[in-house]
């Protein structure tokens, strides 16, 4: 199969499942109007916008494109999938943190980025988690529960997730470009925004309730 025709299937594969799901499909993400909430996954190909998986709302769009194919026949074609929510509420809390994988590949702490450790031996040695150089690590020790970082380790395939920009992304890689894929990477997000949520209510701190405004279709309820 070539390049063009493998790309052509994955995003009839995501538009259809967008169909399905009542969700807005866009061959190319864009901007929301200058009235409207921000957009999430802005410029990303075959974005799919709304409830993504039971609980959660945010927007999902291709990631670490590749360009592949012949020299007139060729296409781009994603390596993950990059899911996104507004969480100002986890932002109050931690504004900007990292977590990346470091299975089956060698992690690089980025420049001016301090390396957080916790009490967890399996935590540390799947992941690398790091908060820019300016932010007390402290903060996302107290947020990460010996629960939740057991769980982590517990999750299937290879990811990296955090938060910038007031919002919570989650980086999914791709074994297959298929709806089960695409399915599992939705799954695996909303697990991860859910139990953010739950570590949040049992730290007492003030959450949103899921809804469009995770997904910036609808501004966030006055509080």
């Amino acid at each position: 199969m070539g390049a063009r025709q493998e790309a052509q299937e994955w995003a009839e594969i995501v538009g259809r499942y967008g169909e399905r799901h009542q969700l807005k499909y866009e061959p190319v993400g864009g901007i929301n109007p200058v009235d409207a909430p921000v957009a999430l996954c802005v410029g990303g190909s075959n974005r799919l916008t709304g409830q993504l998986s039971e609980g959660f709302w945010g927007s999902c769009c291709d990631a670490d494109e590749r360009e592949a194919g012949g020299l007139f026949a060729k296409a781009v074609l994603p390596a993950a999938l990059l899911a996104k929510a507004h969480m100002p509420d986890l932002a109050k809390v931690v504004p900007a943190f990292n977590v990346e994988s470091i299975e089956g590949h060698e992690a690089v702490t980025q420049r001016f980025a301090r390396k957080v450790e916790f009490e967890s031996i399996d935590f540390n040695k799947r992941f690398l988690a790091t908060v820019p150089s300016e932010y007390d690590p402290v903060a996302l020790r107290e947020l990460f529960s010996p629960g939740f970082l057991e769980w982590t380790t517990t999750m299937t395939g290879e990811i990296d997730f955090g938060v910038n920009d007031r919002q919570l992304w989650f980086l999914w890689r791709l074994h297959e470009r298929s709806e089960t894929e695409l399915k599992a990477a939705l799954k695996n997000a909303g697990q991860l925004f859910r139990r953010l949520q739950g570590e949040m209510d049992e730290s007492g701190i003030h959450t949103y309730p899921p809804g469009p405004w995770h997904a910036g279709l609808e501004p966030f309820p006055v509080s």
